[in-house]
């Protein structure tokens, strides 16, 4: 019995004694992950003018995106048939071997071929984390273990940064890559011993057998790569590039997304949809903030930057409320989180003008990130509820790529009117559509994702 006066303390969500483990590996992982994104943002100037590598300046980034898009796919397809031990086996190792490669490079090459191990790993990692939590976390806790996801990213962001610059000005920008490395095969070993715990994974006979997964895999990674190449040439050549990028991507994801998400069927297929326009819409508008923050208001890049800093602080909060608050209705928390975005959207495109208040810039990015705190763990959390055990990897890669494609829609859409148009010119019309994209979202893609639920 308990003494009179005393409380019974509640189990530890993540840190109770058969969690300990996939927690601390599964948020070391996710935060090296989000440090090395950070860093190689930073010191990607050092990088590609030690290596001469100028000309292919965007190339780092558009490798990892797109061959992460194949470890997506390839990841959670080996999720299905084998269970998520081998991957999170495999998937650690080529990113630190991919750290190793990038961190010993002489040329653009094999920095290139760096990036795109570190891209297949990541890619097929994030997959095999969402079904390890489906596997460790009941569903009552796993809003808490999202919110946990989403929470390792904010060191990396607020100083993250920081630290690559200090590295790459007083040490080499190599360490960025080099000095991760033995941390990610601290997070692999602890995530091998929880896997040592799993039970046998059993094959579902009944699981569907999906054809032509790796090609289209492929068609969407090239794809990828030339929307990303689209972004980096905004003009009207940019234009038509971004037509040839979806030519290749649409009939992709025909075949790498489930069937429906494009016409918002009920259930699953809506929520997949709404990952794509969460994330298109919140960082599509972001990329450009700090741009008009800058050339229109004469802001430092410092200062520009404060926004950002701002919504990760907020996205952090929201989705660490929403772990805490796992009876209520996800859908209704991803209806918020659409609501919130709209609202950011509508005032922060009051900045874009010489005339507009530039320190609305910051509540409404507050805003924003309070949006994608809430709706984006609800998300995770509705994808895994709706899987059943044979899909959860197949419907975990869709969740990826959705959001992945969905960004790199919007941005290099946005970099063209940008371009074209100017700063405010351009991002102004940019943030109306993405407003009503978003408020789209709240009144019949979360109401549709609800109706499955």
């Amino acid at each position: 019995m308990t003494a009179v006066g005393e409380t019974t303390r509640k189990p530890s969500v993540l840190w109770a004694p058969d969690r300990r483990a996939a927690t601390t590996g599964l948020l070391l992982l996710v935060t090296l992950a989000a440090f090395e994104q950070m860093g190689v943002s930073t010191a990607l100037p050092s990088i590609v003018s030690d290596l001469h590598g100028e000309a292919l300046y965007s190339w780092p980034f558009t490798m990892f995106l797109a061959t992460s898009v194949v470890g997506n796919v390839v990841g959670g397809r080996l999720c299905d048939r084998r269970g998520p031990a081998l991957v999170l086996m495999i998937g650690p190792l080529l990113f630190a071997l991919g750290l190793v490669v990038a961190g010993s490079a002489q040329e653009m090459t094999q920095l290139l071929i760096g990036r795109a191990l570190q891209g297949v790993g990541g890619g097929a990692q994030v997959v095999a984390l969402y079904v390890l939590i489906a596997l460790v976390f009941p569903e009552r806790d796993r809003p808490v273990a999202f919110a946990a996801l989403s929470a390792a990213w904010v060191i990396p962001s607020l100083i993250g940064p920081t630290i690559a610059g200090l590295i790459a000005t007083y040490l080499n920008w190599r360490w960025i890559f080099l000095g991760l490395a033995p941390l990610v095969l601290v997070g692999w070993l602890l995530v091998v011993l929880v896997l040592r715990r799993l039970p046998a994974f059993q094959p579902h006979e009944s699981g569907q057998r999906r054809r032509g997964l790796v090609p289209a895999a492929v068609a969407a990674a090239i794809g990828l790569a030339v929307l990303s190449w689209a972004g980096d040439h905004a003009n009207l050549v940019g234009l038509a590039v971004v037509v040839v990028g979806l030519i290749l991507v649409v009939p992709a994801l025909r075949v790498l997304l489930p069937k429906g998400t494009v016409s918002f069927r009920a259930g699953l297929p809506s929520v997949i949809l709404a990952r794509a326009l969460l994330s298109g819409s919140f960082f599509g508008s972001q990329i450009f903030l700090p741009l008009v923050l800058h050339d229109v208001h004469g802001f430092s890049l410092a200062l520009a930057g404060v926004p950002l800093t701002i919504a990760a602080l907020g996205w952090s909060a929201a989705s660490w409320w929403q772990g805490r608050h796992p009876d209520i209705a996800r859908p209704l928390l991803v209806r918020r989180g659409f609501l919130f975005i709209t609202l950011g959207l509508v005032l922060v495109t009051f900045v874009a003008p010489v005339w507009g208040p530039p320190w609305l810039a910051a509540p409404a990015w507050v805003f924003a990130g309070l949006g994608m705190g809430l709706a984006v763990s609800s998300v995770g959390v509705l994808v895994l509820k709706l899987s059943p055990p044979h899909d959860r990897g197949f419907n975990t890669a869709a969740l990826q790529l959705s959001d992945l494609f969905g960004q790199s829609l919007v941005v290099g859409l946005g970099g063209v009117l940008v371009a074209l148009l100017g700063p405010t010119a351009g991002w102004t019309p940019l943030n109306i559509v993405l407003a009503a994209v978003t408020l789209f979202g709240a009144l019949v893609v979360s109401r549709q994702a609800a109706s499955h639920s």
